[in-house]
């Protein structure tokens, strides 16, 4: 499959309720070749109404989260586990999370990226492990199948708790290290 036709049957589909509700889906933004890939877990109410990820407050930290080590959204990828919008921004439920997965792979095997960034435990549990602690795993590396990944607080957190700001820092040092490692477009 390719982008286009990914993306014409993405903002096509109706496999659970949240379809129902949803101004627009939010597919994803940035690079198509990028090797850094960040994903959150559900698109919030500025997000449905633009089609876009992260663009209401949290978004706007995460990308100065991003400036800070010298990346934007066009170098890397945005993306969320659901595509469309839980109502009143609660966490999407597992059949929601079931059902929307699929284009999230999909996404994942056109891109191929080298280093995956969960942002928030639910994207951590999907990704990374089902009983990720975003407070105990944050900022640590788990390889899978060649893909180096990590967890950073979601951004909506960071800006309901303010006091974990400094280790995100550290973790985001430790992302951008790791980027310099081993990837060779990111920066370019």
């Amino acid at each position: 499959m390719d982008w286009e036709t990914l993306y014409e049957s993405c903002t096509a589909c109706h496999r659970c309720q949240l379809s129902k509700t949803r101004t627009n889906v939010v597919f994803g933004v940035g690079r198509r070749d990028a090797e850094v890939v960040f994903i959150g877990e559900g698109p919030g109410q500025q997000e449905d109404l633009k089609g876009e990820p992260f663009v209401g407050r949290a978004g706007q930290l995460l990308d100065d989260m991003l400036a800070m080590i010298d990346l934007n959204r066009d170098n890397v990828f945005i993306a969320n586990i659901v595509k469309c919008r839980p109502p009143g921004n609660r966490d999407p439920l597992p059949d929601e999370q079931a059902a929307c997965t699929h284009w999230l792979d999909l996404q994942l095997g056109l891109l191929k990226p080298k280093i995956i960034v969960s942002l928030g435990r639910i994207s951590a549990m999907y990704m990374i492990r089902s009983d990720f602690k975003i407070s105990r795993d944050h900022g640590q590396w788990f390889s899978q199948n060649g893909v180096e990944m990590m967890a950073l607080f979601h951004p909506a957190a960071l800006l309901r708790d303010p006091r974990r700001r400094p280790e995100t820092f550290v973790d985001l040092k430790s992302l951008q290290k790791k980027i310099r490692e081993i990837c060779t477009n990111t920066y370019n």
